[in-house]
């Protein structure tokens, strides 16, 4: 019976280190699956929250279906019900997304600022300008926030976000009403709010130069608003 021939030590640690790496690959290739799939995942529900964006901006939230978003999507509607089981939870991640990003532009444009070094014109100005910016680039947001018929999480949503658009606009106001006590500052600060989100209504129905006509009109309005109260006229 012929003898085992035992292999090289050298060879051996050279097939041991060749499986290793070999599992190697085959441990980093099936944590890579499930990335893929979940990016690929997202790209899918960001297409169908686009799509779904434009549907609400043309149709409102309430004459909106799920056929209407996934032909939108250039999908089926087995597809969308994927992601989604129906219109409403479409509409709350839509909503949630676009709430979040205005949050953001809260903390980039309502900080507290110095009246001697920043006149009131431009701090209206500035803040108007980035706030009907976001709203022109996602008209689904003033449908989802204000339509009649929107779920209950997202108007709830809302009116943490109103609280604290309020409570920001407050800490702006009160370095230009130093003596004023602090219920008439958030009395100020609502009304602002109100007639921005009343001229917003006019703007997003215009288009071209009569929507930037309505821009400085609601710009104009809340300056002569607040000149009086802050005495800065």
């Amino acid at each position: 019976m012929p003898e085992k021939t035992e292999k090289p030590a050298a060879e051996t640690a050279t097939e041991a280190a060749a499986e290793a790496a070999k599992e190697a690959v085959s441990a980093t290739t099936a944590e890579e699956r499930p990335r893929r799939r979940q990016a690929r995942g997202e790209r899918r529900i960001v297409q169908l929250l686009e799509a779904a964006a434009r549907v609400f901006a043309t149709t409102g939230y309430t004459a909106a279906s799920t056929n209407a978003i996934a032909r939108e999507a250039g999908v089926s509607p087995g597809t969308l019900y994927q992601f989604f089981p129906n219109k409403e939870a479409i509409a709350i991640e839509l909503g949630s997304r676009l709430m979040h990003e205005m949050r953001q532009s809260y903390d980039e444009v309502l900080t507290p600022i110095t009246p001697d070094t920043t006149p009131l014109e431009e701090v209206i100005a500035g803040t108007v300008d980035r706030f009907i910016e976001f709203n022109c680039r996602h008209p689904a947001f003033f449908v989802l926030m204000h339509g009649p018929d929107i779920p209950g999480r997202i108007a709830e949503e809302h009116d943490a976000l109103h609280t604290t658009l309020v409570a920001r606009v407050e800490t702006i106001l009160a370095p230009f009403t130093p003596d004023a006590p602090p219920a008439a500052v958030t009395r100020t600060a609502q009304m602002c709010v109100g007639i921005y989100k009343a001229g917003l209504e006019l703007i997003l129905a215009h288009e071209g130069d009569e929507r930037e006509a309505y821009v400085q009109e609601l710009k104009g309005a809340l300056v002569r608003y607040l000149e009086p109260l802050m005495g800065t006229s």
